[in-house]
């Protein structure tokens, strides 16, 4: 009798941290956006700057957005127009505007661009500079 309930004290163990791991899986990756129409200004601040957004079809959607946060990434999140996956690289986005850009279902993720540049850092290490064109685009 002391085995089966050391036996089934083992199994409740491995069940309930199997549970605990797939629950931070899931708080640790959100893709809930807020979709906004094109031409769109969004958000409060004294900082202005644009985001363009182009699907995988080419269409885009051009935003302006009104902040008081220092980093593009910051700013985003705030306004609820992307999310994805913290991790210790930073913000890997998901989605954008409603849109899913999955690399590993569709082999297509979203690429972040400064001035027509693929940008060396992430969103959430880019500090907002109002004359800069960022863009966000799903490639392949």
């Amino acid at each position: 009798m002391l085995r089966k309930n050391w036996l089934l004290g083992i199994v409740l163990t491995i069940l309930t941290m199997l549970f605990m791991v797939g629950c931070g899986a899931k708080q640790a990756e959100n893709n809930e956006t807020q979709v906004f129409e094109n031409a769109s200004i969004i958000g409060t601040g004294d900082i202005t700057f644009t985001l363009t957004i182009v699907d995988e079809n080419k269409a885009e959607t051009v935003l302006t957005i009104n902040t008081d946060k220092k980093t593009v990434g910051e700013a985003l999140q705030d306004n609820k127009l992307v999310a994805g996956k913290k991790d210790n690289f930073g913000l890997y986005i998901k989605t954008v505007n409603g849109i899913t850009a999955d690399y590993d279902k569709d082999g297509v993720y979203w690429a972040f661009y400064v001035n027509g540049e693929y940008s060396p850092t992430g969103v959430d290490f880019t500090e907002i500079v109002p004359e800069a064109e960022y863009s966000l685009r799903v490639e392949r």
